[in-house]
């Protein structure tokens, strides 16, 4: 455990297949990818004390979700059960994004073993198109992970370049194969020193589309009162995965699927304490 630290970003790279564990575009799959410098390969460290020692959470730095477990059998091709990106909320999801680090007894390569003692795997060593990533109880080679610390930059990143939603109607139905996605957003500002929750504290609106782009600045619209001369680049949107998820900067656009989901975002402002100590992970390092 000792190559985590709470709150610092890592990535989780294969000893065998040199590729890297990502938080898929869906918000929900999780795979393998040889892209380093992006912010779905990036995971949140998060140290959960229990009364019998730290367990280890990790969260994406891309869509804020956990890294967990479940029952449902792997797709074929792949060995055990399916992984998942999921919400935390209370006691059943927290047993199944809590993991166990341990050395695997050389170098720096370890294994991740969840509540259930089986073991995060890689796939794909002869098919490389099954890129899922599983828990399994049979040990492997594709179980062994290196850890990357990544560092952190100076203030957040850009944000993603607004994409364009078609207007509802026929028209779209029939040239897009694809409804477009719709969400409900539940924001609220944070007061300076931090956000202090409470059961009348979010406002509520319909949002259409992915753009995050376009989120920040509806956003910013609705709070246009409080700004105080800032514009809606002064904003930094914390998305919180479930009700004991911790907070993750929300820079990428919003994943693909997710319709009819409630996504919960804690608005901070520039120049403020709060907004101040936010960490971004600089992807592009070496």
């Amino acid at each position: 455990m000792d190559q985590f630290h709470d709150r610092h970003h890592v990535r989780l790279r294969s000893c065998v297949l040199r590729t890297y564990l990502h938080a898929d575009h869906d918000g929900e799959r999780v795979s393998l990818s040889r892209r380093r410098d992006s912010l779905n390969t990036a995971w949140v460290v998060h140290i959960h004390q229990l009364a019998d020692g730290p367990y280890l959470l990790l969260h994406s730095a891309a869509y804020g979700r956990y890294l967990g477990t479940t029952f449902k059998p792997a797709p074929l091709g792949h060995h055990g059960c399916r992984t998942e990106q999921r919400d935390h909320d209370d006691e059943q999801d927290l047993m199944a994004v809590m993991w166990k680090a341990a050395r695997a007894g050389f170098r720096d390569i370890v294994l991740l073993r969840s509540v259930a003692g089986r073991y995060l795997r890689a796939n794909g060593r002869y098919l490389p198109w099954n890129t899922g990533v599983t828990v399994d109880n049979k040990v492997s080679a594709l179980m062994y992970w290196t850890v990357e610390p990544i560092p952190a930059r100076e203030g957040p990143p850009g944000l993603q370049g607004p994409i364009h939603t078609p207007s509802p109607g026929y028209h779209s139905l029939m040239l897009w194969r694809n409804p477009v996605v719709s969400r409900l957003i539940r924001f609220m500002l944070s007061d300076p020193n931090g956000p202090i929750y409470t059961q009348h504290c979010w406002t509520t609106f319909r949002f259409r589309g992915r753009s995050v782009f376009h989120l920040r600045d509806e956003v910013a619209r609705r709070i246009a009162f409080v700004l105080d001369g800032r514009q809606s680049f002064d904003l930094v949107m914390c998305v919180r995965a479930g009700r004991q998820g911790r907070l993750t900067p929300l820079v990428v656009d919003l994943p693909s699927s997710g319709y009819g989901e409630t996504l919960w975002i804690v608005v901070f402002m520039s120049r403020t304490p709060a907004y101040d100590v936010l960490r971004h992970p600089d992807v592009n390092a070496e």
